[in-house]
């Protein structure tokens, strides 16, 4: 028999509803973008964001399924993100979620985000299984996650400050790229020199943990050393030498991690995972190895609903389940699995 799951995400800026078909057929995935809302500011006003996913969720809900040829009554599963994430926009997502289950009787399926991240590769690759290994890139998060099954997540290794994604986008904004960053660096550096500046390695010491703090003040002073002397700075070669550095060091650590588990695959996952410079770093450090490399297509890279439907496939048919108990949870060490 056919499971239907209608995935639910408000964890940030987008408001985003989706229909998939057993964990990997992709039926719909509407996404209502705050961007553009957003940029002036430089950042996402958590305020704004959550009283725009109350004007949104509706209206996605309908139009995902409208899609999808399918209407509630269709559906095996509600699944929302629960966290982590902005705890207002979360709480939006995770309200309508439990209203429709409620009054429908569908089961209510809780998803942890950076889960769904993982799931996204499901939607574009139907020979991937686990075990594998998982770089989950974003704006919050840049960490080593052992998939071994399917509710399986082991963390492995994480960054002790800033993560890539946020590095990413103060730099960005330091050079007037604008809003938002990492898609806007990433565009800029495109065909430059990305040896012309030497950036440290971003290290954590021993282990297999990131620390992207320190290549970030060292970018900072570079540029306000080039503005003390007057000097106008190549950004394009800048912003590739500066996304080349993270790019080698979150690759490296990614594949060290697979070896050491005996694994031959290795995914990527979260915002992040769209940047050009990691793409092409991972794939030509995991092909050093015979390693296996599967990456989401760039519109599964970024929040969306239809990633939380695939995962809260596998949620469902394991029995995981939650009533009107469920909460919103903002950081992931404060989650509930």
């Amino acid at each position: 028999m056919d499971i239907f799951t209608l995935g639910i995400e408000t964890s940030c800026d987008e408001t985003a509803c989706a229909v998939v078909k057993n964990g990997r057929e992709l039926l719909s995935n509407v996404i209502a973008s705050q961007a553009d809302y957003h940029s002036v500011f430089g950042g996402v006003v958590p305020e704004i964001a959550a009283r725009m996913h109350v004007e949104a969720i509706i209206p996605c809900m309908s139009d995902a399924l409208e899609k999808a040829n399918l209407s509630l009554n269709d559906m095996h599963a509600i699944c929302v993100t629960y966290g982590p994430g902005l705890v207002g926009a979360l709480l939006v997502g995770v309200s309508a979620a439990k209203g429709l289950s409620e009054i429908s009787g569908i089961p209510l399926v809780p998803v942890n985000h950076i889960n769904a991240h993982i799931s996204a590769n499901y939607l574009a690759h139907p020979d991937l299984q686990p075990p594998f290994v998982t770089l989950v890139v974003s704006g919050g998060h840049s960490e080593i996650i052992n998939v071994s099954d399917w509710n399986t997540f082991e963390f492995i290794a994480g960054t002790r400050d800033d993560a890539a994604g946020e590095a990413i986008d103060k730099i960005a904004r330091v050079l007037g790229l604008g809003y938002p960053g990492g898609p806007k660096m990433d565009n800029i550096a495109q065909n430059s020199d990305s040896s012309r500046f030497a950036f440290p390695k971003p290290s954590a010491g021993n282990g297999l943990d990131f620390s992207f703090s320190g290549i970030k003040t060292y970018a900072l002073n570079v540029l306000h050393q080039y503005e003390q002397r007057n000097e106008k700075i190549d950004i394009p070669s800048f912003a590739a030498s500066y996304q080349s550095a993270i790019a080698n060091v979150l690759s490296e650590n990614a594949v060290e991690a697979c070896l050491q588990l005996g694994y031959n695959t290795i995914c990527i996952a979260g915002g992040v995972s769209a940047n050009s410079f990691l793409r092409e770093r991972i794939a030509e450090t995991a092909s050093k190895y015979q390693i296996n490399i599967y990456m989401p297509p760039l519109h599964l890279c970024t929040d969306n609903a239809a990633m939380v439907a695939a995962a809260g496939y596998y949620n469902y048919i394991k029995g995981i389940r939650a009533d009107l108990s469920l909460n919103a949870y903002p950081s992931i060490q404060h989650m509930k699995d």
